[in-house]
């Protein structure tokens, strides 16, 4: 039996569209309604979740589409998953969202082994977590801690008390007790939609017009030619060029640099792959400057490039400082190994919830399930056969499959099209060949299965995918 069959007996084996435009009619009058009391120009389709299985999503007039997208990358085991619906039957769980805990005030007694839980699946050489509500809130949770970890090696230490200027001055919101300081991140990049990890992001206009920012920098990210084996010494230029600026910016910016921050693969920006080279010289970097080194794997990671932690692959030493997760975890927060980035004082990282206890049980037990069914080999096996089938589309359909990219990255795989134009149609007919499939930037489609993806999905997708293509010739 494969790994999706273990899961999913019942799992249709192939997409069904029996509605001419997507959203049908259910859907388009299920958006009327929402659009009362919700946004809901974003949506691509209403789905039924009750009727969604494995690797299969289905809307709401009955179309099932093979999900390459999973929730924009946030399913890591497949719709309605047997493992996770178990544990709405533990008291662990009951606990969780009926007597929600304020973690900080009032831990529970389950805590501690829950925690655990994930620690076992932590990035190599982090040994401590930090958990939150989303991916964006990950990542300003982890600029307070750089800041904080950053004024406190300034002062001198921990022992060091704060003044009664710097205590003055941060309830006007001045300095010394509210300091300039900047993160570094990378022309992009998407962090997320709130206001200090707004201002790291640089992927599209729309997301952080008319709200203020701050005097942050944006470095360049490196843009590699493709195949990577055929174009080694150039690329190589590339990191070196980037590398500079980084350290340019670093050196020169009008306020201190005290953290810098990267995706490993920039997602939303284009899925831009940063090579083992970059991110260690980067860590290099960051010591010889005193800069905390974030690593954001908000939609890399848990398996989804092969590893449960994209990084991993270039086996950065000393480990970076701080690694940000959400999506595919289903819960969110940071890890970190050195102790120093607890604050000197209790309640200065902290809120009401310090994180959500029930999708921390989630988060456990998706770590649980990627080691006993050995996801991650399972994952690298089908994205080296979709992979594969890619590069036979490439060869056929060079025009339509541009910069192929995610080679030995699991099902982490993207290319590019001649315009966004042309990708936005492919979206749209794929879809109404039944299969639902992501874009990002302005030319590039992504693919984001779960990692219970087969091979027997991979020969669905690239059929539908080549008669889609086929369609522009």
């Amino acid at each position: 039996m494969t790994i999706c069959s273990t899961y999913y007996p019942n799992e249709p084996t192939k997409p069904s569209v029996v509605t001419s435009d997507i959203p049908g009619p259910k859907g388009q009058e299920a958006l009327k309604e929402l659009s009362n009391t919700f946004d809901s120009r974003p949506a691509y389709f209403v789905a039924d979740y009750d009727k969604s299985l494995g690797n299969y999503i289905t809307d709401v007039d009955g179309n099932t589409f093979l999900d390459l997208y999973a929730q924009i990358a946030s399913i890591a085991l497949g719709y309605n998953n047997p493992k996770l619906i178990s544990l709405l039957d533990t008291q662990e769980m009951k606990n969780a969202i009926v007597n929600r805990a304020a973690l900080g005030n009032f831990p529970s007694n389950e805590l501690n082994s829950l925690l655990s839980k994930i620690l076992k699946v932590a990035p190599k050489g982090q040994t401590h977590v930090w958990s939150g509500l989303s991916g964006a809130d990950a990542n300003e949770l982890a600029f307070k801690a750089a800041f904080m970890y950053y004024m406190q090696k300034k002062r001198g230490g921990k022992d060091i008390p704060f003044t009664q200027e710097e205590l003055a001055s941060v309830m006007e919101n001045k300095a010394p007790g509210s300091p300039q300081l900047a993160v570094l991140s990378f022309k992009k990049a998407f962090h997320g939609r709130l206001f200090a990890s707004g201002s790291c992001t640089c992927s599209k206009p729309v997301h952080k017009l008319d709200f203020p920012s701050f005097d942050w920098p944006h470095a360049e990210f490196p843009y590699y030619e493709y195949p990577l084996e055929e174009n080694e010494d150039s690329n190589k230029k590339e990191d070196d060029r980037c590398l500079k600026i980084v350290e340019d910016i670093i050196t020169n910016w009008n306020i201190p640099v005290a953290a810098l921050l990267i995706e490993p693969i920039q997602s939303e920006g284009g899925d831009n792959h940063a090579s083992s080279y970059f991110l260690q010289k980067l860590r290099d970097i960051t010591l010889k400057h005193n800069v905390v080194y974030i690593i954001d794997e908000v939609q890399t990671g848990v398996g989804a490039t092969g590893r449960m932690w994209c990084h991993e692959y270039a086996d950065i030493q000393p480990p970076v400082d701080l690694v940000t997760f959400s999506k595919k975890f289903q819960s969110a927060g940071y890890f970190f190994h050195d102790p120093d980035f607890i604050p000197n004082e209790p309640y200065r990282q902290f809120n009401t919830w310090c994180g959500d206890p029930a999708r921390m049980i989630v988060a456990g037990a998706i770590g649980e399930e990627i080691i006993a069914k050995d996801l991650l080999n399972h994952v690298n096996k089908v994205g080296k056969y979709l992979y594969g089938k890619l590069e036979s589309l490439q060869s056929k359909y060079p025009e339509y499959f541009a910069r192929l990219r995610g080679k030995d990255r699991g099902m982490f795989i993207a290319w590019d099209l001649p315009s966004t134009e042309l990708r936005n149609t492919l979206l749209t007919n794929l879809r109404l060949n039944g299969c639902n499939v992501g874009g990002c930037a302005e030319t590039s489609v992504r693919l984001r299965p779960t990692l219970t993806f087969d091979v027997e999905h991979v020969d669905i997708f690239i059929d539908i995918l080549e008669s889609t293509v086929n369609e522009f010739i």
